[in-house]
């Protein structure tokens, strides 16, 4: 009979204990442990990472087609050398103004008259410029170029400062008359408040106007007289012109009389107040001038009510000497 233990291993027993290796099998072992080991290195080297993994799978971008020479502004930032869409257009430019040729033909004639500086031209200059240049000017081109010259600006502050007028010769002959240099101010005046709407000009209008009027060497009761249209408004900047003007004389006859009254010099009367002596001696002179043309006026008026006084009874006196025509005698009855 055979022995158990011998014929079949029996299962249910512990596992024979495995026997140890020698030191050969042990080397081997280890040999081949090392070469897996480092296989395993390169190909976890050579194997993508996850996330380059997922990067390289993911597929590319198509990029956007976009017409040719455009590109893609940054969001938030303009591009360099890009302006803004407003500033790209270039502005429309104001058309130069053209000059009239009969303008510029005067300039070429006359260029102290008609260049960088305007003179007041003499009354019926436009007609001596027809009479003494008939082939360059025709009469109704030269009238309007002579009025657009007339009504610049240049021409009517030239005007307004009172020069005297010029003939083509360039010889100064008599001043503007007062009421064309009153016109002249306002229409300055009324083209300057177009151009400055919210700017208060009617201060400088009034002193402008007051010059004027000590200017003109007239009485300022006839110089209102002279310049008083319908226009409501330019009356009261007369007025007020006026007014100013009495203001101003009021104040030189008081200085007057408070040196009469202190009996000084005027070289002590100005260290008493305060004042250059320069403009107290100028100050009292006028007021005396004043007084001089005033007396000098007053001494006219008297002579010319006295002599209408006298030559009205002639007047008079001159219908009833005539003879009345006779009335026709009516014919002898027969």
């Amino acid at each position: 009979m055979t022995d158990a233990s011998t014929a079949a291993p029996n299962t249910n027993s512990r596992n024979a204990r495995r026997q140890r290796p020698d030191m050969a099998e042990q080397l081997q072992q280890l040999r081949a442990g090392a070469g897996s080991t480092d296989a395993g290195a390169d190909a976890s080297a050579t194997q993508p990472a996850p996330a380059q993994q997922q990067q390289q799978q993911r597929p590319p971008r198509a990029k956007q087609q976009r017409p040719h020479g455009q590109q893609q502004p940054q969001q938030g930032r303009k591009p360099r050398g890009q302006q803004p869409q407003q500033q790209q257009q270039p502005e429309a430019q104001r058309a130069p103004r053209k000059v009239n040729p009969v303008l510029e033909r005067l300039f070429a004639l006359y260029p102290q008259l008609f260049g960088a500086r305007f003179v007041p031209l003499k009354l019926g200059v436009y007609e001596e410029l027809i009479a003494r240049h008939p082939e360059d000017f025709k009469a109704e081109d030269l009238k309007i170029a002579m009025g657009q010259h007339a009504r610049s600006t240049r021409y009517l502050e030239s005007v307004a400062a009172g020069h005297a007028r010029h003939d083509l010769d360039g010889n100064a002959l008599d001043p503007v008359a007062p009421e064309h240099v009153h016109h002249a101010i306002l229409e300055l005046h009324r083209r300057r408040s177009h151009r400055n709407p919210g700017e208060d000009l009617r201060p400088q209008l009034v002193t402008r106007i007051a010059k004027a009027i000590e200017a003109s060497g007239l009485d300022h009761e006839a110089y209102a007289v002279l310049v008083r249209s319908r226009d409501a408004n330019n009356n009261a900047v007369v007025d007020e012109a006026l007014a100013e003007l009495a203001q101003q004389a009021a104040k030189r006859e008081a200085l007057l009389r408070a040196f009469e009254a202190s009996g000084r010099s005027e070289q002590e009367f100005a260290d008493m107040y305060g004042m250059k002596p320069g403009d107290v001696t100028r100050t009292l002179q006028r007021v005396r001038d004043d007084k001089k043309r005033a007396e000098a006026a007053a001494a006219a008026a008297a002579v010319a009510a006295e002599a209408a006084a006298s030559a009205a009874p002639e007047v008079q006196a001159a219908p009833e000497a005539e003879a009345a025509p006779a009335a026709p005698e009516a014919p002898a009855a027969d």
